[in-house]
């Protein structure tokens, strides 16, 4: 990151190709940042991490790897998002990549309630190019291999939406019980939608959607908090 660069017209956001990416990790009680390890993962450039969590002597992680990194920021329709799952071998040392969807992948989310936790589901905004979300995808990431995509929703011609969020249905017994909710905006027409979609249907299956006054910006991030959260604030 180098903020001084807007100044020229230039990207914030840019690479070194001199140097290996790598991954930290810090144990979670640990005292201080000498505990930390690090691990060089060539090629693996993150940016947002979707999952991780603990597996025997190794930690787990889900995350979109940025492929043509240097254009980030200025060519954004030369990069693609490629989600893989990777795998550090803590007795080891060994580094284990598996991708998880062709598709240029980006902004996913989880179940809230499975964060640091082995989950299954993963919902992903497809980009057309990124900010342009043109659809939603659900990954099944248990999937030992290939092409893990088991539910797509796509918006529609000249439609795209914002980053995707998981809403789960209050005493939901399987991890995918719940909705998947974000707004698509129809160039055409000008006019703004939110819509739910039912998390567990075949092809994502629309089952609201909410006419909004005004536009909202692609590349937002996306929250949801419910009334009882709000609630819960206010007392």
């Amino acid at each position: 990151m180098n903020p001084m660069e807007m100044i020229g017209g230039g990207s914030p956001v840019g690479s070194d190709a001199s140097k290996v990416p790598r991954l930290g990790l810090i144990p979670r009680y640990a005292k201080d940042e000498s505990e930390m390890r690090w691990f060089e993962v060539p090629g693996f450039n993150i940016m947002h991490a979707i999952n991780a969590w603990d597996e025997e002597d190794a930690v787990v992680m889900v995350a979109p790897n940025i492929l043509s990194i240097e254009h980030t920021m200025e060519r954004l329709e030369l990069v693609h998002a490629l989600v893989e799952k990777v795998r550090i071998d803590l007795k080891t040392g060994i580094v284990s990549r598996q991708p998880l969807s062709a598709g240029n992948l980006d902004f996913a989310v989880i179940n809230p309630a499975y964060t640091a936790k082995k989950n299954k589901y993963v919902y992903a905004a497809v980009g057309e190019p990124m900010p342009k979300i043109a659809g939603v995808v659900k990954l099944d990431v248990s999937r030992g291999g290939g092409e893990c995509t088991v539910e797509r929703r796509m918006f529609g011609e000249g439609c795209y939406g914002g980053e995707p969020f998981f809403v789960g249905k209050e005493n939901g017994e399987e991890e995918d019980d719940g909705y998947v909710v974000s707004y698509v905006h129809n160039e055409r027409s000008g006019e703004s939608r939110f819509i739910v979609m039912d998390a567990k249907s075949p092809e994502l299956e629309i089952v609201a959607a909410v006419k909004l006054p005004r536009r909202v910006p692609y590349g937002f991030h996306g929250l949801f908090v419910s009334e009882r959260d709000i609630q819960n604030i206010m007392l």
